[in-house]
């Protein structure tokens, strides 16, 4: 007999760029625009175009934070993207596999005097190490990716909402911890067994005030936040029928 003793993740939600799906909020509180660390599993279904997890208008104009796959299949994260000055780590390696689920963490604490500690890039437990971009971000920079009050937080979407650089693909288990750069255990571990990468209960994370947990489980409110801190999603062509138990 075989005994699973590995924590559940019951659903996820699949977006389909044809039908222009996304999530999106506005928050009015945050703890940090300074530490804040963003946890999401997600399999891919389309390759070689730009689309974003999560994105947030960063100021007047074209100017946007945001964390995306590149057109070239890369993990592209952006600070005040479209202004004179952005701030970019992109990856060397590229993400191509459209039947795994990959496991994204991205920690940013701005107060860290090394630079390459202010953004750490987690890909199913192994920090990234090797960028074709690196452009860090000054020592106590302000970020705005969802701590810029009365600003819409969007997943699966350009943060303008223009309906730009839309996702296709499945995600799940999508956490935003506001106030804190977390470690990658704190979200996952390695079988012990297996050595596969898998995911851990996260509930009893601190969220801080902007923080949210969408886990995708409430097929009448698919932008439900559970981390207790109602931080709701509206809901963007999405239906019951985009709930899958396809899951990492």
């Amino acid at each position: 007999s075989i005994k699973d003793t590995g924590y559940d993740v019951a659903n996820s939600l699949r977006f389909n760029d044809g039908s222009t799906d996304f999530l999106n909020h506005t928050h009015n509180a945050v703890t940090s625009t300074r530490k804040n660390t963003f946890s999401v599993w997600t399999k891919r279904s389309l390759l070689g175009s730009y689309m974003y997890f999560i994105s947030t208008k960063s100021g007047s104009g074209t100017n946007r934070d945001g964390i995306a796959f590149s057109g070239s299949d890369q993990i592209d994260i952006r600070y005040n993207a479209g202004s004179s000055s952005p701030i970019r780590l992109t990856t060397n390696r590229v993400f191509r596999d459209v039947s795994a689920w990959y496991h994204i963490v991205v920690a940013v604490d701005t107060t860290q005097g090394t630079a390459s500690n202010r953004i750490k890039l987690y890909v199913n437990g192994v920090q990234e190490t090797s960028f074709a971009t690196s452009n860090y971000m000054d020592q106590n920079y302000d970020f705005a990716l969802n701590s810029k009050t009365d600003q819409a937080t969007a997943i699966g979407v350009d943060g303008r909402l223009d309906t730009g650089s839309l996702f296709d693909g499945y995600m799940a288990e999508f956490v935003a911890l506001d106030g804190s750069q977390n470690a990658v255990t704190d979200f996952g571990e390695f079988d012990e067994d297996s050595g596969i990468w898998k995911p851990k209960d996260v509930s009893g994370l601190t969220f801080g005030s902007s923080g949210f947990y969408l886990d995708f489980e409430n097929s009448g409110s698919l932008g439900a936040d559970v981390s207790g801190n109602s931080n709701n999603f509206t809901v963007n062509n999405l239906t019951s029928v985009d709930q899958s138990t396809d899951t990492c």
